[in-house]
């Protein structure tokens, strides 16, 4: 068998399609009715290599599903939403959803998405041990508020630590400023935006091999910056 899909949709005629369509191109799939049979399933072994989201579930809200699942694992997760709930694709995305589908959609886009999902690679960050993520040469130890770049200790204030955390728990996803400085909004925040640029040019100074050339925090004009997900 393929890849491993756990697919957590409550609508039974869709799930029992989108099982048969997905198991005939080569994956191995999973189905959950509800939301807790769905994070219950996470325990089992093997455990899946994506997730399928419904947002509208029975039992619990599917962004309550998505936050726990991203807590627990980094698997990438497929959101499917109704197709007027864009507020509800934003909030996903920014708990650490990877993509969405809006319904009613076609089962081919669906396989599109999932195949695009996966030849991403490794999800946003292995752990290696717990609480520290690693990108390439880059880690970031959470427990020890410590970056280290080829095991070299690098200096950052607790605000720039926090930056990189909030940019590297949802790399390759463009955040505006506004949506860094309300991800640090427990944090002492200058009053102009525009703040954002020169703490990231310091954490630049401090994890780039060449901060004229960056490769791990790129800008996006007129957009915001990006953490890049796969690293050297």
């Amino acid at each position: 068998m393929g890849n491993a899909v756990l697919l957590i949709e409550d609508d039974v005629r869709l799930g029992e399609l989108l099982v048969e369509y997905l198991s005939e191109a080569g994956f191995s799939v999973q189905h959950a009715l509800t939301g807790a049979q769905g994070l219950a399933s996470m325990q089992a072994t093997p455990t899946p290599d994506v997730v399928v989201l419904d947002l509208m579930l029975p039992d619990m809200d599917g962004l309550d599903v998505c936050r726990q699942l991203r807590a627990r694992s980094t698997v990438p997760i497929l959101m499917l939403t109704a197709r007027g709930d864009a507020m509800d694709r934003v909030v996903g995305l920014e708990m650490g959803a990877d993509d969405y589908v809006p319904k009613p959609f076609e089962p081919r886009e669906l396989l599109a998405r999932l195949r695009a999902i996966l030849r991403r690679g490794a999800p946003i960050a292995s752990i290696v041990p717990a609480n520290v993520m690693q990108f390439g040469r880059l880690s970031i130890d959470l427990d020890a508020r410590q970056v280290l770049l080829d095991g070299q200790a690098k200096e950052l204030t607790s605000y720039q630590f926090d930056l990189l955390v909030v940019l590297a728990e949802r790399a390759g996803r463009v955040l505006s400023r506004e949506v860094l400085m309300e991800a640090l909004k427990q944090q002492s925040l200058e009053a102009f935006d525009r703040s954002i640029d020169v703490h990231i040019s310091r954490v630049r100074a401090a994890i780039e091999d060449d901060v004229k050339q960056p490769k791990r925090i790129l800008t996006v004009r007129g957009a915001g910056y990006v953490f890049a997900r796969q690293q050297l």
